[in-house]
């Protein structure tokens, strides 16, 4: 399901307008890349909870030069954790 799906389905589920369900999307959107950017967590009970963690440097492999090593920056990244609603539902569909 790509994003255009997601509004469309979202917005007949909730019984508003495409614009106003994209509108709301991108709030939320909006919203937890600002708390990340913050260095605080987003957790929808039930759902999940986004967060950003730090990775730390490595040495890797130049995928142009398998032989050459590279140095791997710190990065920051984003993290999901399921929540117990999510991860119970997704047991009963086998």
């Amino acid at each position: 399901m790509n994003k255009a799906q997601l509004i469309e389905t979202v917005a007949i589920k909730a019984g508003v307008s495409k614009k106003e369900a994209e509108d709301v999307l991108q709030a939320l959107e909006d919203v937890v890349i600002e708390r990340l950017k913050q260095g605080k967590e987003v957790t929808l009970t039930g759902f999940g909870t986004f967060s950003a963690r730090t990775r730390n440097a490595r040495m890797g492999v130049n995928p142009q030069n398998p032989k050459e090593r590279i140095q791997i920056p710190t990065v920051i990244v984003p993290k999901f954790k399921a929540g117990k609603t999510l991860k119970d539902s997704l047991k009963n569909t086998q």
